[in-house]
């Protein structure tokens, strides 16, 4: 499972809105890692941002 399926089931268990931060702590990752996973699920469209810095999973 890559970094990036990882936090997106991570943040569908959570149920709220996420900082980068958070997730890193959560899933104990460095944060450039979970930077670029962010950067490609938004290119994605799979996380979308309901508040400023904090994403979510789109709802599809």
């Amino acid at each position: 499972m890559e970094l990036k399926d990882k936090i997106l089931a991570f943040m569908e268990q959570h149920g709220s809105p996420m900082t980068a931060g958070e997730v890193e702590k959560a899933l104990k990752v460095d944060r450039k890692e979970v930077d670029k996973a962010f950067k490609l699920l938004k290119k994605e469209e799979a996380i979308v941002s309901p508040v400023r810095c904090k994403w979510e999973p789109a709802k599809k």
